[in-house]
């Protein structure tokens, strides 16, 4: 199986076991006002890294990679476009980012994430940076985006074998996806905020990091 075909079929089982707890694709995406729902919001936040872990409806699911913290500098790894070509994910230092880890958009609360990122930042998108990252392929990001009609919002890749994932310890082990988890970057590359939700059923708190990311000069 090529790692491209494997980096598939490890979202669609992601995408499915997702469903099965309620996760499933929003009804009418790509209208032109996106329904909200009620989901429960992280007020706190698991560690990243090797020894740490998530849940899913309440089941260990272990990290790898070494931990990123607060007060530490944003790390070189290379994330993919939406046409492919490779970008090292630091090289956007000199303003203010807000970088959104997401599991799979195929599914609703990671889908809302993103929403919520692209319409609910207050005129934050005129002056910082909106990332989302994930371990979509960039053919289903760019698709994703067309029809929830984003623009604002810069979509880069992790399946090429999960790099930013082991290089954040934001990765799941087994089954092979990205923790959910939102972190602001300063223009120095140094993360001032980061949230990894402890239950991957659960949204960030992204208003708090939009709150971080306001006070950031």
């Amino acid at each position: 199986m090529t790692l491209q075909r494997a980096s598939i079929y490890a979202v669609a089982c992601l995408a499915t076991l997702l469903g099965l707890a309620g996760c499933d694709k929003v009804p009418g995406m790509g209208s032109k006002d996106f329904s909200y729902k009620d989901l429960p919001i992280a007020k706190a936040s698991a560690a990243a890294g090797e020894g740490n872990s998530v849940t899913f409806k309440g089941t260990p699911l272990a990290l790898a990679g070494p931990g990123i913290k607060v007060g530490e500098p944003l790390r070189d790894v290379q994330v993919a476009k939406g046409d492919l070509s490779l970008t090292n994910i630091a090289d956007t230092k000199g303003n203010v980012r807000i970088i959104s880890v997401v599991p799979s958009l195929d599914t609703t609360v990671c889908e809302q994430q993103t929403h919520y990122l692209s319409e609910k930042n207050a005129g934050l998108d005129k002056t910082i940076s909106l990332i989302t990252v994930s371990v979509d392929t960039p053919f289903a990001q760019n698709r994703f985006a067309k029809e929830a009609k984003i623009g604002n919002v810069t979509f880069l890749s992790d399946f090429r074998g999960g790099d930013f994932g082991k290089t954040y310890g934001l990765l799941v082990k087994d089954p092979h996806f990205l923790a959910r988890a939102v972190m602001v970057v300063d223009k120095d590359n140094v993360v001032r905020y980061l949230q990894v939700t402890p239950e991957l059923g659960q949204m960030p708190d992204m208003d708090s990091a939009f709150a971080a990311a306001r006070a950031l000069p």
